[in-house]
This record gives C-alpha cells, structure tokens and sequence, in this order.
C-alpha cells in the first residue's frame, strides 16, 4: 500500500493552506497513493490570537476541511487531515484531526489529548491550555493501510496512549506534528522509533517544517518508521510530498518475532520504598 506525506508550511492564511493540501492530494492521486497524511495545524498556524481569531470558524463552516473533503472525493485519495484549529460551541478551541475517506466522507475524528504548555531555553513560550480543550478520548479508525491509530503532537511523549492505540488493534500511528527545531533536533526521530518498536505497529508522522509566517520555525523530517524501528521515509526539510510502502506483513513478521504485545500485563499498584 503507497501512502503520501505533505511536509508543509502552514501560514496565516487559511486559503492558501487549503490550496498546498489540495494540490497535495492531487498530486498524491497522480502517484497512486491510497491516502495523504498532513500535519498538525494544517490549516493555519499562527500565535498572533487576535489575527489568527478572524479565522477560526466550526467544523461546518472550515474552509479547510470543505476543501479537503472536496479534494479526496474528486480524487479517490483518503486524507489523514493532521489537525485544525478549531472553534467549539463552548468558546474554547479543539485541536482536531480527521481520517477522510476516498467519497469525502468524515470517518474518525480526534482530538488532541496532551497539551503544550512549556518555557523553552529558547525564549520561546507555549500556553496550549489557556485556548484549546484537551480531548477526552483515543480513537482507532480503519483505513485502506490497515487500523490507524490518531494522535497529535505532543502526545508523541506519552507512551500509555500508544499502549492503548495498540491494544485496541492499531497496526499504524499517525502523529502529525509541529515540532520546534531544539526538540525535533533532540527527540523526534528517536521518540518515533521507540513507538514503532514498543507497538510494533507502524509509524506515520507528517511535519510542519521551515520558517513560518507567524516568526516560529519548525523541525521538518516528516517520518514513517516501519514496526521494527527501521526508517523507511526522512523528508529533511524542505517541503513537499514524499511517499513510503506500508506492508502489512511486516507487521505480522516482527510480531512474531518480538511478541511483547502478547506479553503485556496490567501493571499493578506500586510500592513506594524509601
């Protein structure tokens, strides 16, 4: 199975990111991938809250989305759409990603349950929480790659979500991303093997990467790493579309080999020892 990944740098313009994706999606039908993978905040990536405001709409009423949907149908590709920002009815935001099917039709939807709030050595300063809700559940959805396991981000560090992904059937994980250059430098490649290898599952991460609109700067290196730990896609920086081969039976192969998955036990209540 041929999948696609769009590494894109999303603006402040949610038109235009519309339009990168389309094409994206287009241009994935051309090379015969069954589906695209996009990042996080595809559809607008902006810190300035009172410009970026302007923008944010519903899920009925995202431009974004319509467009994606639009896209897939005209071109027979499924789209794992990494996440929009968008408005709920309760004022707060949702970081949300979709799995869209090849009809254009609305198949799973998450959003993301670990948010950013953190002072990097940078300078740099994220608040997640004080605008978005954090979700309140996982989701495994079918696709034609097999069982896709949604996540975003920052739920890359914690492994009890993968865990869970993995019990409940996921043969892939999507974790679409907008990692910042110091920890995509220091831990993005690693912490995407070491999930492929826990779960023996595949891993499917497209990037946010390069200088943004906004005066962020992102990580790149969209990934897939297949479930023994193996790199099968390093999209370095520059942005466009890259593609892998998803096997299933590869799956079955290190699962057979590493049954840590079979193994795997309720953990009991730990003792506190001093």
């Amino acid at each position: 199975m041929k999948i696609a990944l769009l590494q894109m740098t999303s603006g402040i313009d949610p038109a235009a990111n519309a339009r990168v994706i389309t094409d994206a999606i287009a241009e994935a039908g051309q090379a015969g991938a069954a589906m695209l993978f996009t990042p996080e905040m595809s559809g607008l990536l902006d810190r300035d809250r009172k410009r970026a405001d302007a923008h944010l709409r519903g899920e009925d009423d995202d431009i974004v989305l319509k467009a994606v949907r639009e896209a897939a149908a005209l071109h027979g590709v499924w789209a794992e759409l990494g996440s929009l920002a968008l408005r709920r009815a309760d004022g707060k935001l949702a970081n949300r990603s979709f799995l869209i099917d090849d009809k254009g039709m609305i198949r799973a939807r998450y959003d993301k349950l670990h948010l950013f709030d953190v002072d990097l050595p940078s300078g740099e300063s994220w608040r997640e929480s004080s605008v978005y809700a954090a979700g309140d559940g996982a989701v495994v959805a079918d696709s034609p790659a097999g069982a896709l396991g949604l996540s975003i981000c920052y739920d890359l560090r914690f492994p009890d979500l993968y865990r869970a992904l993995t019990d409940a059937g996921a043969e892939l994980l999507s974790i679409p991303a907008a990692f910042t250059r110091p920890t995509g430098k220091a831990h993005w490649e690693i912490l995407l093997r070491a999930r492929a290898i826990e779960g023996a599952a595949f891993v499917v991460a497209a990037a946010q990467t390069g200088e943004h609109d906004d005066g962020r700067a992102t990580w790149g290196h969209s990934m897939v790493v297949d479930p023994w730990g193996e790199v099968l896609l390093d999209m370095g920086e520059p942005a466009g579309v890259g593609y892998a081969e998803i096997d299933l039976a590869r799956l079955g192969d290190v699962r057979s080999r590493v049954p840590a998955l079979r193994h795997r036990r309720a953990i009991p209540d730990v003792e506190r020892l001093s």
